[in-house]
């Protein structure tokens, strides 16, 4: 093989991989907003729910909220915790998520989150799908939430009481 063939093929395997790497690691910069890494499990085939995860910065020097979200991928979206009684974790809907000046929030499986309810078709590894944060100050943005592939189980939503 010659050099430049070794060139060219060493070229398509580095394209390649900044493709993928550049779907994997995508992120939002909305006024004093950054919002990084949005995804969302994949879904069973007969799932009526599922939950959509990133992380929220505010680089700027006054509060904000996100008010609420908005998907065409789910019937009902609501911004979630989860919380501990007793013996039993429950999920919760909040009014809104506060932002503090120059804090990050991060929306992950067991703690705030994204709930996208009485879904129209199943989360699938690999899909894209937009997804419309609106907050108070910064107002709506669409950003693409990427499906992907969880490690470890799915939390039991059969346990979790809403």
């Amino acid at each position: 093989m010659s050099i430049a063939s070794r060139f060219g093929a060493l070229a398509l395997v580095l394209a390649t991989l900044l493709v993928a790497l550049s779907a994997l690691a995508h992120d939002y910069t909305h006024g004093n907003l950054r919002i990084d890494h949005p995804w969302a499990r994949e879904t069973a085939s007969k799932a009526r729910a599922g939950g959509a995860f990133m992380n929220i910065e505010n680089t700027g020097d006054t509060a904000d909220k996100l008010l609420r979200a908005a998907t065409p991928m789910a019937a009902r979206v609501e911004v979630h915790t989860v919380i501990r009684e007793g013996d039993v974790m429950r999920m919760r809907e909040v009014p809104a998520l506060e932002l503090a000046p120059r804090s990050r929030v991060e929306l992950k499986p067991g703690g705030y989150h994204i709930m996208l309810m009485e879904l129209k078709a199943p989360l699938k590894l690999g899909d894209r799908f937009p997804l419309t944060l609106t907050f108070e100050k910064a107002g709506p943005v669409t950003i693409d939430i990427v499906v992907e592939k969880m490690s470890g189980p799915a939390p039991d939503h059969g346990k979790m009481k809403h």
